[in-house]
């Protein structure tokens, strides 16, 4: 695995892997919507890209000019994403600069989409019966277990948080399903490492910001995990631990041909 110092190298280096190493795939449909007929929308990929990047900065501020997202609404977004309310659709989205791209997947009958990471990052409470929501055996838990988890037990291995849930396997519902597939976090020689699992990713559209907000949930879980040693008056542990590495797979890096000369000329 490529390992880099910033997260521009790694950045430039799928642009030129893109450039140079990806391959045309004709894939029927895009976002659960049929472009069998629509050339434009013809991918390049790159199968299966991974790296990582140690983190050398405490403040997420420190990480805006070199992955370089779409500011503010990348972090506005990211307030709603870690806020605490499953919110669908919530309201950044309108924000997001493809905005009306994305209004197109919101469905007629209650304008709200197949998913969002509100949702996925707050699943325990039922909007429908007020509750909580159950698993198979257990009940649901979210981004907050997982940080009480990595407080009670700091090298456990168990520490992830999954976007992909079990309702879109097979993708049995037709629609859209979550590009992120899960975050898994782990503590080690005083370093909390982030593991960032993607199963597919839009190098012009998604990247920068899939960096931006993953990286900055990274570092919220280690503030987070302080203001839990502190309000429970533990012994001091996490104020001690630095953000270590930020590691990045994905298995469909791609692009659309009308954005592949752009890369080229880029890159």
């Amino acid at each position: 695995m490529t390992r880099h110092a910033k997260f521009r190298h790694a950045i430039n280096r799928v642009g030129r892997d893109l450039k140079t190493l990806s391959y045309p795939v004709d894939a029927n449909r895009w976002q659960s919507i049929d472009v069998s007929d629509k050339p434009e929308l013809r991918m390049r990929e790159i199968f299966n890209t991974s790296f990582t990047v140690a983190l050398n900065d405490k403040d997420y501020h420190g990480y805006q000019a070199d992955i370089g997202p779409n500011l503010p609404w990348a972090d506005d977004h990211f307030e709603e994403r870690v806020g605490g309310d499953p919110l669908n659709p919530g309201t950044q989205w309108r924000n997001w600069p493809w905005s009306q791209s994305a209004d197109k997947f919101r469905t007629e009958d209650d304008a709200r989409f197949s998913h969002t990471y509100m949702e996925r990052y707050w699943p325990q409470l039922d909007l429908v019966t007020g509750g909580c929501r159950m698993g198979i055996r257990y009940r649901y838990g979210d981004l907050l277990d997982v940080a009480n988890l990595l407080h009670e037990d700091p090298l456990t291995r168990q520490a992830y948080l999954p976007v992909w849930f079990p309702e879109d396997t097979g993708v049995v519902h037709g629609e859209r399903v979550p590009c992120t597939l899960g975050y898994h976090f782990m503590q080690r020689m005083g370093y909390l490492h982030c593991t960032y699992y993607i199963r597919s990713c839009d190098f012009v559209r998604h990247f920068r910001d899939d960096l931006y907000l993953s990286l900055r949930l990274q570092l919220w879980m280690l503030d987070e995990l302080r203001s839990i040693e502190k309000i429970a008056n533990t012994p001091e542990y996490w104020n001690k631990v630095k953000p270590g590495m930020f590691i990045f797979h994905c298995v469909s890096m791609h692009c659309f041909e009308n954005d592949y000369q752009v890369i080229c000329e880029d890159y």
